[in-house]
């Protein structure tokens, strides 16, 4: 997959960030590090716009999160975690991620999906044949679609580097689980 990656190209960048989230989470323990994904996948191009696809809860818990992607210079779309009888939860950004790379890659040259699911290998297939776009795919290696890495132009594994994508706790699980006075004790 060597592909040129030329200062001048227009960059679009679609974060599948629940997709992104579980995988981190999950394999590495932590939590991911959006504004470090997103400025290695565009390696000094140009940014047209990299957008963050959402859950919103009742909770509202995620809202200091949301601003730090907004911080880092993501745009984020949110919709609301759905309930259903019986309790069964959805929240699924994949239709909307894909309609805003289709109606965005006419003004790109490329589309970076920050996504390790291979539901969107159709949409990979249609912006490099209908709309000639370099299409690139960067998300956790372990977790994600074998043929979704070997249709994209490039692939960039964050597995490689997980130290540079992954965001840890400054203070160790156990330690957390302390009362104050047993940690005051031990300082």
């Amino acid at each position: 997959m060597a592909i040129i990656k030329q200062k001048d190209q227009r960059v679009g960048v679609f974060i599948d960030t629940q997709n992104l989230y579980h995988s981190a989470k999950n394999i590495h323990h932590g939590k991911v590090n959006f504004g470090q994904v997103v400025k290695d996948a565009l390696a000094g191009r140009v940014l047209i716009r990299a957008v963050a696809y959402v859950i919103t809860t009742e909770t509202g818990e995620e809202k200091s999160f949301f601003e730090a992607l907004e911080k880092a210079g993501i745009e984020t779309k949110t919709k609301n975690l759905q309930i259903f009888m019986g309790g069964a939860k959805k929240a699924d950004w994949d239709v909307g991620l894909a309609m805003d790379a289709v109606k965005m890659a006419g003004k790109l040259d490329t589309v970076i999906l920050v996504t390790g699911d291979g539901d969107f290998v159709p949409l990979v297939e249609y912006l490099k044949n209908t709309h000639g776009c370099q299409v690139e795919v960067v998300s956790f290696g372990k977790s994600s679609s074998s043929k979704l890495i070997e249709i994209a132009d490039d692939f960039l594994d964050l597995d490689e580097n997980p130290k540079k994508y992954i965001l840890r706790s400054r203070v160790s699980s156990n330690r957390r689980r302390l009362p104050t006075e047993i940690k005051d004790e031990i300082e």
